[in-house]
């Protein structure tokens, strides 16, 4: 995040208030996360065939409308190569999960550029926050688009959406969610006056937070491919990958570079060892924090600390059960607190 700690608008207020609003599209973003794991968890993601960006934000209500959306559902792969014979009911709870998740996008849409068109004209938004507030709403616009060739690869000839794809829709939505929170917290916590600890740990604290939030992305990234290949029903033992630590089939795959993204067993065997690095570093930092840090990056420190130990758990449980949902909603959705603290971590770090 190469932007400055600290953004002038015209007074405490006026900055809560699009801090505030900032927050509540935060939370938000990071609900369509969970519900965008729900779907998947669920099968629900290919039970919308066409996207309609407004006429599709008016649910079916009678029969007649629920028999529609059924018949082109019934012409899809994934009816018939996975869900033949499903009953219009067992359809109807699909349908709803996916529903739920595009209307919650466009719910994001409006609460961005209601409040964005009332500030312009206040003139509470400087300048300088305009082109960035401009950019999350192009990136959410983008966000939309992209779920929609996301959904169009399962509905061709294999009832199964990209990994690629839905990687790159997973990456965009924690982007938007991460320039979001920044924004707002350079709103709510303008830089210190002076140093508050020493420079060079400072430094080397700071970097180091950095180099432990882009990892934590890639772990969540890596965990979409996990997603996107069904990974986490393969090998489902710990610590050992069934009888090995290195899985014999881990290049089997060809050519061998398809490996960490086609290659189940190695897709596995990739996000498995990320976390464990993750899980090293976020201990050291939390330990280095303890020792140098002040109050407030303290506490992100502690809450990094605690939610990395919390994602080992929920991981290793989701892994040995076979990937149950309630447990693998948990451990998408812990992710995100964990980007979150080790976010906050970085910001706190840069503004002392």
């Amino acid at each position: 995040m190469n932007t400055p700690p600290h953004i002038h608008i015209g007074s405490p207020r006026d900055a809560r208030l699009v801090a505030a609003w900032l927050l509540v599209g935060c939370v938000l973003v990071a609900s369509t996360l969970i519900l965008g794991g729900v779907t998947r968890l669920t099968g629900s993601g290919l039970s919308m065939v066409d996207w309609e960006p407004v006429g599709g934000a008016v649910p079916p209500f009678t029969v007649e409308a629920w028999e529609r959306e059924f018949a082109a559902y019934q012409a899809s792969p994934e009816y018939r190569l996975v869900n033949r014979g499903m009953s219009l009911a067992e359809f109807k709870r699909i349908f709803r999960f996916e529903y739920a998740h595009r209307l919650l996008g466009r719910v994001i849409g409006l609460v961005f550029i209601v409040p964005f068109a009332v500030f312009l004209i206040r003139r509470i938004i400087p300048r300088p926050l305009i082109p960035r507030l401009l950019l999350i709403f192009a990136l959410g616009g983008a966000q939309g688009l992209l779920g929609w060739w996301m959904v169009q690869s399962g509905l061709v000839d294999v009832p199964r959406v990209s990994p690629y794809r839905l990687t790159a829709h997973l990456a965009l939505a924690v982007l938007v969610y991460a320039i979001t929170l920044w924004t707002a917290l350079t709103l709510l916590r303008p830089r210190a006056g002076a140093a508050e600890f020493d420079s060079g740990s400072g430094r080397r604290l700071g970097i180091g937070s950095a180099v432990v939030l882009g990892l934590a992305a890639l772990t969540m990234l890596s965990g979409g491919f996990v997603a996107g290949l069904d990974a986490g029903l393969v090998h489902n033992t710990f610590p050992r990958m069934g009888s090995d630590w290195i899985p014999p089939d881990l290049f089997a795959a060809s050519p061998w570079w398809l490996n960490p993204f086609e290659n189940r067993t190695t897709v596995q065997f990739d996000h498995r060892v990320l976390a464990y690095l993750l899980l090293a570093v976020v201990t050291a930092l939390w330990w280095g924090c303890a020792r140098h840090a002040p109050g407030a990056a303290l506490k992100w420190a502690h809450a990094g600390f605690a939610a990395v130990w919390m994602q080992a758990v929920l991981g290793v449980a989701t892994l040995l059960l076979f990937v149950p949902i309630p447990l693998a909603v948990l451990h998408q959705a812990n992710a995100l607190v964990l980007f979150t603290a080790l976010l906050g971590l970085t910001f706190e770090l840069r503004r002392c």
